[in-house]
């Protein structure tokens, strides 16, 4: 007899959209499930910005927890919300196909303030030191909560505008008609990726999670993440990473910013898509580091211990 896999996940339409697609997957191929939700100490602190809490992988301990103590078995996260090293126990056990890696900008009316003053909402500190980079001469105000949430906090406000995943929005049909791309702006390590984790020792949810990883998602996350724990950043830091696959070469795009923008460190490479890869995001990374991403990275960490 199948054992049940509990699914646990965060409460959020957008997590609860996440796991319900993972069920989907296994419960096609002859899983049985059930999903658990909880509720993350980062879905009830609203009114704190996420780097002031203190806490890499505010949106997955709870969840991390729950997997220890043997609540649930599996857990989704949006992978750009797993901090880069796992709890001892725990192991990543698929990358799911990877949908929109972008970011948007939601807006209210005209787009005049781009070329002025204008006042931006984002709760992310990589969103808002390529804001400030690209556009000095604006505010940017904390916006935090799931995405129904900050959707409806830009209605209430007289913002000109909320950066947010593109993924998101458009996995619950809630991506509005007013967004531009910002093709400019380089996302989050593993944004627009769901990975799934189990516990190291539950080698039956490992064999069911296998068959729905996607390689190509695998690889481009992992090197991306490990730009991200060679920098040092945590999920907090204006640090930025996409890489892209083809046939032939895999692309890199990295970068790292000071919190006001006005610092930038960016970083293009390519390599054969037959070379030795395993390296690529902690070299791209020591690239970064010794081009004075080291002074930088110092600087932005006693800017958060303040």
């Amino acid at each position: 007899m199948k054992k049940t896999i509990r699914i646990g996940t965060r409460d959020s339409e957008l997590a609860l959209w996440q796991a319900h697609t993972v069920e989907r997957k296994l419960n096609a191929l002859g899983y049985p499930t059930e999903i658990v939700a909880v509720k993350s100490t980062g879905d009830i602190i609203l009114d704190v910005p996420l780097y002031e809490l203190g806490i890499t992988g505010i949106f997955t301990k709870t969840l991390d927890i729950a997997m220890i103590k043997g609540e649930v078995d599996i857990a989704v996260h949006s992978m750009k919300d797993v901090p880069t090293a796992l709890p001892k126990g725990i192991v990543q056990a698929a990358v799911l196909e990877r949908a929109n890696v972008n970011d948007i900008l939601v807006h209210k009316g005209s787009l005049d303030f781009l070329h002025d003053a204008g006042t931006i909402a984002t709760g992310s500190l990589r969103r808002q030191a390529q804001w400030l980079h690209r556009h000095p001469n604006h505010n940017v105000t904390d916006l935090r909560g799931n995405v129904n949430t900050r959707l409806k906090k830009l209605s209430e406000n007289n913002w000109n505008g909320a950066v947010f995943a593109a993924a998101g929005l458009e996995r619950i049909n809630l991506l509005p008609e007013n967004h531009i791309e910002l093709d400019w702006m380089i996302p989050a390590p593993a944004q627009g990726a769901m990975v799934v984790v189990a516990m190291e020792n539950d080698l039956y949810s490992q064999d069911a999670l296998a068959k729905l990883n996607d390689e190509e998602a695998e690889l481009c996350t992992r090197i991306e993440r490990q730009f991200l724990k060679t920098l040092e950043g945590g999920c907090t830091a204006p640090i930025g990473a996409l890489a892209t696959c083809t046939d032939v070469e895999i692309r890199f795009e990295g970068v790292l910013l000071s919190i006001d923008g006005k610092e930038r460190i960016h970083i293009e490479k390519v390599i054969d898509a037959n070379a030795d890869i395993e390296t690529f995001g902690n070299d791209c990374a020591i690239e970064v580091l010794s081009n004075g991403g080291a002074e930088l990275m110092a600087k932005i960490k006693d800017q958060l211990k303040k």
